[in-house]
């Protein structure tokens, strides 16, 4: 089953109950599909039980060592009593198989999104990424892969270069400015930043507010590198903005695990990491259809143009000073 193409026309509701039921469980054959792009996850009704949560691993993405240690990682998480979801092991495993197709199940969580303009909750996301990033910091990952500039960046370019998703008239002008954006920040990760165990796609979308607490829903995207990586993008705004809520999850943040400071420099050349491998995501997934109905604006004239602009943005605000802590 190729990666780039239909990877889910197989995963039919009866797959799913048949799949579940494979280690055990019984379905009352409710199923509810919740959002999702990367990998298909289900709300799955259990007979005489409470709902459970299986998510259904994108085949050729990950190795089942990487999968096995993201599940590691988030039991050793949850058993230090830090608020994760993390997968159950049933008959002594976390990660299952059947029908061709990879698969874990989680307790369902209930909540609400966690408000990154409220500083209580910053501070108490930062409280518990703190908490995180010490138990991290304690060994590294050993199949995860590593947060770079060759993996987001470079070969992020190269792939849309490589294809035939950019129209004509922007093929210039992405292939000049993304060049001049990887010239501009490949010194940052020339330096040997510390480097840890992160969650590293924190997003709002990736907390859950339950029980005046900060749920972390997903380690998918777990990798090594720089602690930065989990903090720049829970701060927007503008500078002062962007100041106030940074000091608000280092406040927290430090209770837990020391903050460089040092690693601000990385702010805006991540965020460029970000919108290169964006794209390059979109494009890579576009052969699968549930991609072009949630992204309908992507592979367009209009798209290509807002993506260059955004990167000449980036270009201006990495002549800017790297944000600093209020009380600097």
């Amino acid at each position: 089953m190729s990666d780039s193409q239909h990877p889910y026309d197989s995963l039919t509701p009866d797959t799913v109950i048949d799949c579940v039921e494979s280690v055990g469980l019984l379905s009352d054959a409710r199923i509810f599909p919740l959002n999702s792009y990367e990998n298909r996850v289900y709300q799955v009704g259990i007979d005489e039980s409470q709902p459970l949560i299986a998510k259904f691993y994108r085949p050729e993405r990950w190795s089942d060592a990487q999968i096995r240690e993201e599940h590691q990682f988030s039991r050793e998480l949850a058993e230090a009593e830090v608020s994760v979801v993390a997968p159950l092991e049933i008959n002594g495993d976390t990660l299952h198989e059947a029908h061709g197709f990879r698969f874990a199940l989680f307790p369902r969580r209930g909540g609400r999104q966690v408000e990154l303009d409220n500083f209580d909750h910053l501070e108490q996301v930062g409280t518990m990424l703190g908490r995180i990033h010490a138990i991290g910091a304690a060994r590294p990952f050993e199949h995860r892969r590593a947060l770079s500039l060759e993996t987001f960046a470079i070969e992020s370019r190269e792939f849309i270069l490589s294809g035939d998703f950019l129209p004509r008239e922007n093929r210039e002008a992405y292939e000049t400015v993304s060049a001049h954006v990887l010239e501009q920040i490949a010194p940052a990760f020339e330096r040997d930043w510390q480097t840890l165990r992160l969650h590293g796609d924190c997003h709002s979308g990736n907390f859950l507010w339950r029980d005046d607490t900060p749920w972390f829903v997903d380690l998918d995207d777990c990798m090594q590198g720089p602690a930065i990586q989990d903090i720049w993008m829970l701060i927007s705004g503008n500078r002062a903005e962007q100041t106030a809520y940074l000091d608000a999850v280092v406040e927290g943040y430090e209770t837990f695990h020391p903050f460089d400071p040092q690693q601000l420099q990385l702010v805006e050349p991540l965020r460029c990491l970000r919108q290169m491998h964006h794209a390059a995501w979109l494009a890579r997934r576009w052969q699968d259809p549930a991609f072009p109905m949630a992204f309908p604006w992507f592979n367009t004239p209009r798209y290509w143009a807002e993506h260059i602009v955004a990167l000449r943005e980036q270009l201006s605000m990495l002549q800017e000073p790297p944000l600093t802590l209020g009380a600097v």
